[in-house]
């Protein structure tokens, strides 16, 4: 795949932002489904911000075992944050955060039947959402076990905040590591 401009992934990341909005609404209308509440709490915080910590450990670990995750994780990262300078990741964390949790955990689940089977669709949704390329197997995989942990903690807690919390400062943390560590191959940032 040809390398994206900066703008180019501000606009996808905007634009598909957006669609996933608008795919959440008509659906929660068209189905008269209701929203997962967002309670706004210190235990919602602090429960999103734990399961944070424990994704982006959790990550770690398996980006250094796992060579085939490493490889598909820094392909799809490259090819989103290479391009990205530090003020982007911003709209890295709040966009997916936001409209992802909406749709998948907000609308998707209890369209599904709020249960654990619920939980396991909506999350391999959720991964898929995240193949780039017949190589990307693993972190689509990765991204489907992250998908479980934020519906099951929706699920768990009855509180979209949990999750959003943990989406956006996972994503944060995730491209900030990345993009910090990647920071002397990266000289157009």
């Amino acid at each position: 795949m040809e390398p994206l401009t900066r703008t180019q992934i501000l606009v996808v990341m905007g634009v598909t932002a957006i669609i996933l909005l608008i795919i959440a609404k008509v659906w929660q209308y068209f189905g008269s489904i209701a929203l997962i509440k967002i309670q706004l709490s210190t235990d919602g915080l602090l429960y999103g911000a734990s399961l944070a910590g424990v994704i982006i450990i959790a990550s770690s670990l398996v980006y250094r075992v796992w060579p085939a995750y490493r490889q598909s994780a820094d392909s799809y990262l490259e090819l989103v944050l290479k391009p990205l300078v530090w003020p982007d990741l911003i709209w890295l964390g709040l966009l997916p955060g936001l409209s992802e949790e909406l749709l998948f955990r907000g609308v998707m689940l209890p369209a599904l039947g709020y249960d654990l089977l619920a939980v396991i669709l909506s999350s391999l949704v959720f991964g898929v959402l995240h193949l780039s390329g017949s190589q990307q197997w693993p972190y689509v995989v990765w991204a489907s076990l992250v998908g479980f942990a934020l519906g099951y903690s929706a699920l768990m807690t009855d509180n979209l905040l949990v999750p959003i919390t943990a989406h956006i400062i996972t994503n944060w943390m995730s491209s900030a590591l990345w993009k910090f560590n990647n920071r002397t191959s990266d000289v157009s940032s």
